[in-house]
């Protein structure tokens, strides 16, 4: 690259030629003029950031103070009012008294729906669930008693109750002060679900739609529809009962299961000395004990729609699943549940089937084969596990999925089918068990318990 040389300059005088070599020029003003020129500049970029700030903060409440305003216009309202403009300034500008009259009686229109809407409405209402908990089928029930705060009567009005995705509404009739209206109403339970009651608000608003006016009054309340479970025989042995745990290979100086004898080592319990031992070999012999752990029953449950054939087998498997927690959790057994998806609380039954109310299937879930593989994973010591799945699991899909649980663990896979002959069998190391409805666990159980 070339550069650029400057020509020679004149030999400077030799008093210059002592001076400092020149330093880098500060940015500063050489005169009085352009001292206070940029004083002015930066008195006036300060002004301008301090106004627009200023600026800023009142567009930012003219918002907010603005919001609550428009916030009771409908979409049919906010077309109304375009229209009602547009017409008006159509009108005036093409003297078109047709447009005109259309833009006024739009006006009128919308002066009366303010005087549906205006005023202000004092209640006090209280929202409450005869049951917070129920099962699906039974009945659920709901009230909102409604008291009027206002000291002059109050016009007739329009209650809202959410119920999940639906709204219950009740007209309230015109409430003199001190009035108290109640109303009950009935919370469908034909599906399990977690269902979101409330909250209640008050709703005015004319008869065109055009404005609608809502006021909150309570908070929401969770209403958990169960699934159905059934009772299990409390004397079926071996398959979810502990009574002493299971015994692993690792030793152990006191426990249960015995082991074996060896030479007493000093700090050993004496209570574990076996005497005659050690009068027959002429030294001190101790017991020595297999460590027993207790039994850890982990429950599966596949959420993907592939793995069952139709939403009646999803919710069959949930039932049975519920119904074995319930009874492993009586039993006072430790209970571990796991979907696809996640891990459910499992510390008691109330717990566990708030949990199952919420369970969801989608297609974006794990199938059998990964719920299994998450299981052995994060259960490795579970000693009972029990998988539950639909139609949509062949025999291939099964064995690939036991075959990833832990070795030591008695495996039982559940498959709900509609219209299938209830049976047992064997399947490997594991067992599988096919089941129509609900009614036929406890029958399905037993037949478990006795191989």
């Amino acid at each position: 690259m070339s550069q650029v040389v400057p020509p020679p300059s004149a030999p400077a005088p030799e008093a210059e030629e002592q001076q400092e070599p020149p330093r880098a020029r500060r940015s500063l003003p050489r005169s009085p003029r352009q001292m206070l020129g940029a004083a002015r500049a930066g008195i006036r970029s300060a002004l301008g950031s301090e106004a627009l700030r200023a600026v800023r903060k009142g567009v930012a409440r003219g918002v907010r103070a603005v919001v609550p305003v428009l916030a009771p216009v409908t979409r049919f309202g906010w077309v109304a009012l375009a229209i009602t403009i547009v017409a008006l300034i159509a009108g005036l500008a093409l003297q078109w008294t047709e447009l005109v009259v259309i833009a006024i009686a739009g006006g009128v229109l919308l002066a009366i729906a303010i005087a549906y809407v205006i005023g202000r409405t004092m209640y006090r209402i209280e929202l409450d669930l005869a049951y917070t908990r129920v099962v699906v089928g039974e009945r659920a029930l709901g009230r909102i008693e409604i008291h009027s705060a206002s000291s002059r009567p109050l016009m007739p009005a329009t209650i809202e109750v959410p119920v999940g995705s639906a709204v219950a509404a009740f007209h309230l009739p015109r409430m003199q002060p001190r009035d108290v209206h109640e109303d009950v109403f009935a919370i469908p339970t034909s599906r399990r679900a977690v269902l979101r009651v409330g909250p209640v608000r008050s709703v005015k608003g004319d008869p065109l739609g055009l404005l609608r006016r809502q006021v909150r009054w309570t908070d929401p309340v969770e209403l958990f529809v169960h699934p159905r479970t059934v009772q299990l025989d409390e004397t079926t042995p071996g398959l979810i009962r502990d009574l002493e745990g299971i015994t692993t290979r690792d030793l152990t100086n006191s426990d249960i299961a015995f082991h074996a004898l060896r030479d007493y080592v000093a700090g050993d319990d004496r209570r574990y000395i076996h005497w005659k031992s050690s009068a027959r070999t002429g030294q001190l012999m101790v017991r020595q004990f297999e460590q027993t752990r207790r039994s850890v029953l982990a429950l599966g449950l596949a959420t993907n729609p592939d793995d069952y054939g139709h939403p009646d087998e999803f919710e069959t498997a949930i039932s049975v699943l519920g119904s074995l927690g319930l009874q492993a959790i009586r039993d006072e057994m430790d209970v571990v549940v796991r979907t696809s998806r996640r891990a459910l609380p499992a510390t008691n039954g109330k717990r566990l089937l708030d949990g199952l109310s919420g369970v969801a299937w989608s297609p974006r879930h794990d199938r059998l084969v990964g719920l299994a593989a998450e299981i052995g994973r994060e259960h490795p010591g579970a000693s009972v596990v029990m998988l539950h799945a639909g139609r949509g699991v062949d025999l291939a899909t099964v064995r690939r999925a036991t075959s990833l649980l832990p070795s030591q663990a008695r495996i039982l896979v559940i498959q709900a089918v509609d219209g299938a002959k209830a049976r047992v069998q064997p399947l490997g190391g594991a067992t599988l068990a096919q089941l129509p409805s609900i009614a036929d666990l406890p029958r399905i159980v037993r037949a478990v318990s006795e191989q």
